[in-house]
Order: structure tokens, then sequence, then C-alpha cells
């Protein structure tokens, strides 16, 4: 189950009713996808579900790497989903131009569409995206029928399946800004889990024990 901030308003009065093995998902405003109205960001979003939860919830949107890895563990979230990094990697069935697309965009390279809709979509930044959003904003505003051939499902999958990022509409994160490569997933989880030992054994020797007298 994906969660934005409007839902987890309401978790606490409901948790006594499921399994303590159960795992929210909690996507977080830089992610791809439908991350909510409330535009929270992770370090509120996901602070917030550690001081009200009594579950595990893992942290989806704006992780890439270690460093993001290790944010989210130390806000609470008992692990991570990455969605727009292994779309990046060797083994993702999508077009080879999409991945090498995604290493040359910079977190620039996404926009929100369906704002004016109350269904609000990070996608990648292309020309199909603009027109969305350019009709969006039309005095008047605007039906999801006005819109509905630019965003069509099948329309979108030609992306992936031909090459063209400007075919359709395609999810993306901002994390786009921080994939430089196309690794094997072996090796993204080998350098993930370096990264984020590392960067766990650094911050634990910033902590200086105080000698008492």
């Amino acid at each position: 189950m994906a969660l934005t901030s409007s839902a987890l308003m309401g978790l606490n009065v409901r948790l006594p009713s499921v399994t303590h093995d159960l795992c929210f998902i909690f996507n977080i405003f830089t992610g791809a996808g439908h991350p909510g109205e409330d535009d929270i960001g992770g370090l509120v979003l996901l602070a917030r579900a550690a001081k009200e939860l009594n579950i595990p919830f893992i942290a989806s949107g704006g992780i890439a790497d270690g460093r993001g890895f290790a944010a989210a563990l130390a806000l609470g979230a008992a692990g991570v989903n990455m969605g727009t990094r292994f779309m990046c990697t060797v083994e993702s069935p999508i077009h080879q131009n999409i991945k090498e697309k995604i290493v040359v965009s910079s977190e620039m390279d996404t926009i929100h569409i369906f704002r004016t809709l109350r269904n609000t979509a990070r996608v990648f930044k292309n020309k199909v995206a603009e027109e969305v959003v350019a009709i969006e904003r039309r005095p008047g505003g605007a039906k999801f029928e006005d819109v509905r051939e630019l965003v069509s499902g099948a329309r979108g999958r030609k992306v992936y399946e031909l090459g063209d990022p400007d075919h359709g509409i395609w999810s993306a994160g901002v994390v786009v800004g921080l994939i430089t490569d196309i690794p094997t997933c072996k090796e993204l989880l080998d350098r993930l889990e370096r990264e984020v030992e590392e960067i766990v054994g650094r911050m634990g020797g910033l902590i200086q024990s105080q000698s008492r007298l």
C-alpha cells in the first residue's frame, strides 16, 4: 500500500486492526508517479511516519544511492523502494534509449501533470507532458477528457518499447539527477550495501564519548 502525507493523518487510529508484519510504503514528494497533493518532503514525512506508526514502513521516492538509503534508515524506515533507479539497470526491460536518456538528465527534467485535476503525477518532462500542462493552464482549466489521448497508457508504454522519450507520458522521479550509469542489478545492490555501510560507519565516528572523572 502506498501512502502520502494525507493518508498518514488517520493511520494511527486504524493501526490496532492491522497485523504487525504489514509494511506501508510512503511515496515522497520527489518520487515518480502520484506523490499526493500536499507536497510534503521526505525529511518530514518519514520522520512523522516513524513517530506515528507501530509497524514497519518503506520509504519510496527520491532514493537512488547509499546516501538516500542511509538517510531513510536514519529517519525510521525499515527499507527503501527504488523505481527510477532500477529502470536504469541492465536487466530492466525498457528500451536502451530511455535508460540513456535518464543518465543524461538532471533533477530539473521532471514535471507535474494533473495538478489542476487534483491527481498530481510526476513524469519525465517531455513535449507531451508540457502540452498537458499547457492545456491544464488554459483559462477555465481542463477536464481529463481534454488530455485523455495525450496521457494514454498505451501511448506511454510505447515509450519503453520504441525508445522515443517524446512519444508519450512516462514516469520518472527527481532522482534522474543522481543516476549516471546503467549497472546490473547485482552491481547496483552491491554498491548500495557498500555505500550504506560506509556512511553509517562514518556517522558513528562523529559521536565522541565523554570521559568521566
